[in-house]
């Protein structure tokens, strides 16, 4: 899937590259969820980085679509990257500049 280039996107580096088949990735994209591809999941599970929540909205919002065995594979500060892209989209403006503070 494309990223639409209005949406607001990050690139996360992986600290460890995920293999898949000959193809090694070694950056996503992460672009910010709409309303819609939330559904299903429970802001507190991702605002707590709930496993269960990342890996049911990642496939949604990565390109490369990262499907659930790429998860599975990621390390675990790889996982945390991309949940701290998901919380810092989640977060309204508002907080971030208290935050910033």
């Amino acid at each position: 899937m494309k990223i639409p280039e209005t949406s607001v996107a990050r690139t996360v580096t992986l600290d460890t590259p995920i293999v898949r088949g000959t193809e090694t990735i070694d950056s996503v994209s992460v672009r910010k969820p709409g309303s819609g591809e939330l559904r299903g999941l429970t802001l507190m599970a991702l605002s707590q980085l709930d496993y269960a929540a990342l890996e049911t909205l990642l496939p949604r919002i990565t390109s490369p679509v990262l499907h659930k065995a790429d998860i599975i594979a990621l390390d675990p500060a790889d996982l945390m990257q991309l949940g701290g892209e998901v919380m810092d989209f989640l977060l309204p403006k508002a907080a971030k500049a208290t935050a910033s503070h």
